[in-house]
């Protein structure tokens, strides 16, 4: 499971990092991480020029490395981002009109090329998306697991909120269930490296995880039914009100994009 936790974000070891470590970023409010996620949302939304894109994700770099994280891991999780990176902007590079770079390639539909323009575009969506993902991950690793579930109650409406929170154990039980058929079938002899060949033993693993993985999650509704569970999960914890400094940082990362996209994007005179 050591290789699948390399590549892929294992809630366990993000609540490990929420939990036991104690740097700069898990001192800021949780509210204020929401806030400034939702700011670099609106921001990568409205950026249009990669100078601008690629200071953000440095800046984002930067925090996740101030904060205490590692990253090593970091660079693993980025695996299926960039998945997704490569196979929604990897076409559009070759679509995009202007010079090519290094010449065309000659295909059955044609000569494809990738050019300057699609090369920025391919960069612009990189950091677009890495920055949202970077940032998510650093809060996700710097929150602890009841300050998570108190801000899914008071953000999510009913029975949303309920759904989020044990979709979020469910995941736990699933990781568990695959770990322990992943151990099993490497301990007869299996290779990963050869996943194609074998793609219906593991498509047979998945589905027994998910089958597995249900079961145990509806023993696990039954024990919390014996002991008074009625739909609604308590939330014990309590998250205070950011500090005046950092609802300034808030609002000062807001007002700085709405004034960008406001002047720079739609040309509004001061």
């Amino acid at each position: 499971m050591t290789t699948l936790s390399n590549h892929v974000p294992d809630p366990r070891l993000i609540t490990a990092f929420a939990e036991r470590q104690d740097g700069p970023l898990h001192r800021v409010n949780p509210w204020t991480k929401v806030g400034i996620v939702g700011a670099l949302v609106l921001a990568v939304t409205v950026f249009d020029r990669l100078v601008l894109l690629a200071g953000l994700y440095g800046a984002v770099l930067l925090v996740y490395g101030v904060a205490g994280l590692p990253y090593r891991r970091l660079a693993g999780w980025y695996t299926l981002p960039l998945l997704f990176i490569v196979s929604v902007a990897g076409p559009l590079a070759f679509l995009e009109p202007g010079t090519p770079i290094g010449g065309a390639l000659s295909t059955p539909l044609g000569e494809l090329s990738v050019t300057w323009a699609g090369l920025v575009l391919f960069a612009e969506l990189s950091c677009r998306s890495l920055t949202v993902v970077t940032f998510t991950l650093a809060a996700s690793m710097t929150t602890k697991y009841n300050d998570v579930a108190y801000l899914l109650g008071r953000l999510l409406p009913r029975p949303i909120d309920q759904i989020a929170l044990l979709t979020y154990r469910f995941t736990f039980v699933m990781i568990e269930t695959l770990e322990d058929l992943v151990k099993a079938v490497l301990s007869r002899g299996a290779n990963l490296s050869e996943f194609w060949s074998n793609k219906r033993l593991y498509a047979r693993i998945l589905g027994m995880t998910l089958l597995t993985a249900i079961e145990q999650s509806e023993r696990l509704v039954k024990s919390m039914e014996a002991r008074g569970y009625n739909g609604d999960i308590t939330l014990y914890g309590d998250v205070s009100r950011p500090p005046v400094h950092e609802l300034v940082v808030v609002a000062g990362a807001y007002v700085t994009v709405v004034g960008y996209a406001a002047v720079g994007v739609y040309g509004v005179g001061l």
